[in-house]
């Protein structure tokens, strides 16, 4: 594990298994510097275990700095579920899993990701208060795929201003890559101000949903990151982005939902070097951890919940202006700055 590329110092990595309900997971925890390590559980099919540790350390470090950046009192961790999962199981693993979460004591709390639902988190509720995207209470928490999707609109608009010197988003063409719950949401937002949407999934039916609801085009998955368009949005799995994707772009900007958009710092060289304007991925899709957790630590409002998202849009306006001024990548500057609100805390504690 020590020698795995995603591996940063990670404070506990917990390998778990029920064999009464087929329950495999791993439940990273990177940092708990600034408070209880948050981030969601995702449910994905790994050719091998190794991949799913590899990307719960991935995830559960890129959660550090996207809580640090976001300005919240929580720090890093992500789970990950190996699938497939057999559906008549499914209610009593994810208590089976919320069972373990619990036996952490609250130094990882959970939520949805990728394949989990909120009836999943339900399903967790039952065995831990450690916990989160659950309920709405007030507006605030619940499934976050919305919040996610409005702080990504921000950052999009704030990158437009910045790299294209537009205030409105009438006419652009947008594509968006993966349709769930975040890119569906994404869409819809897109639409509404004027967009033009190219748009691909592997949900032949998703995908049409979305065209009929948005006007929106559909293309081959092969095809959508070098569509003819203003703004590339990465809303699938990570790794879109790679040093030959980079090199074919056509759009001057890259700014979507996915976590870990680039597979690897060389793609983000190319972007630089092609005067592509990159949006780290982590200050754009933090929306949906600022909605779950303001659910959990309690108090907030759904007016200050949304005026945390928008607040996304300036953030990344100010950290783009900064990084041309340095004349530095967006992402290593985000890096930097996300690293040293971490240590600060570290050293405080």
């Amino acid at each position: 594990m020590f020698d795995q590329d995603g591996y940063r110092d990670h404070e506990s990595v917990t390998w778990i298994s029920d064999a009464a309900t087929g329950l495999r997971a791993v439940i990273a925890v990177h940092s708990s510097a600034l408070g209880p390590a948050m981030g969601g559980c995702r449910l994905w099919h790994y050719d091998a275990p190794g991949a799913a540790l590899t990307d719960a350390l991935r995830l559960s470090h890129g959660m550090s700095l996207k809580n640090a950046m976001a300005g919240l009192p929580l720090g890093g961790g992500k789970a990950v579920i190996l699938g497939p999962v057999n559906d008549a199981q499914r209610g009593a693993l994810f208590e089976a899993f919320g069972r373990s979460v619990d036996d952490l004591s609250g130094r990882y709390v959970t939520a949805e990701d990728v394949g989990v639902s909120v009836a999943d988190m339900a399903s967790v509720a039952r065995r831990t208060r450690h916990v989160s995207g659950v309920t709405a209470a007030g507006g605030v928490g619940g499934d976050p795929s919305p919040f996610t999707a409005r702080g990504v609109l921000r950052g999009i608009e704030a990158a437009v201003q910045h790299t294209l010197g537009r205030s409105d988003l009438d006419g652009l063409r947008v594509a968006v890559q993966g349709v769930g719950h975040v890119g569906g949401a994404l869409c819809g937002f897109l639409a509404e101000r004027g967009a033009r949407l190219i748009v691909a999934d592997t949900n032949a039916k998703r995908l049409g949903q979305i065209c009929d609801e948005t006007g929106a085009e559909a293309v081959a998955l092969d095809d959508v990151l070098e569509a003819d368009v203003d703004v590339v949005a990465p809303c699938a799995l990570g790794g879109a982005i790679t040093s030959e994707t980079a090199a074919g772009l056509r759009a001057k900007i890259v700014a979507g939902a996915a976590n870990n958009q680039l597979a690897d710092p060389a793609a983000g060289s190319v972007l630089r070097k092609r005067g592509i304007t990159y949006v780290p991925d982590y200050v754009i899709n933090a929306g949906g951890i600022i909605a779950v957790g303001a659910e959990y630590l309690g108090g907030g409002s759904e007016a200050s919940v949304l005026a945390d998202v928008d607040a996304i849009g300036p953030r990344i306006a100010t950290l783009l202006a900064q990084a041309d001024a340095d004349d530095e990548a967006p992402e290593i500057l985000a890096d930097r700055r996300a690293e040293q609100i971490i240590a600060t805390a570290r050293k405080a504690r």
